[in-house]
């Protein structure tokens, strides 16, 4: 699984052996606004949502951004554990 952050496109991906998971967002007043998130039908109920989401966070922490849960599956991740609560509103 290859994560990157591709700021060109305003998006974060998981490449799971060439299919690709995403999370979109927007800046907004130095905040990121996590709009959506996906995973191919081939790879749902594999917790692949999951991975991708708890990276995008960790790449926020390290990147030093605040972001805003917008998509419900993302809250979801969030709420469910307190170690994003500094970063996700």
């Amino acid at each position: 699984m290859e994560f990157t952050h591709d700021t060109k496109n305003n998006r974060f991906t998981l490449d799971v052996n060439g299919a690709i998971a995403k999370v979109d967002y927007t800046l907004k007043n130095d905040k990121m606004y996590l709009v959506y998130s996906e995973v191919p039908y081939n790879l749902r109920g594999q917790g692949i949502g999951k991975i991708l989401v708890e990276k995008t966070f960790e790449h926020l922490t390290k990147e030093g951004y605040k972001a805003v849960a917008v998509c419900g599956y993302i809250k979801l991740v969030a709420s469910r554990s307190e170690k994003w609560k500094h970063i996700i509103e």
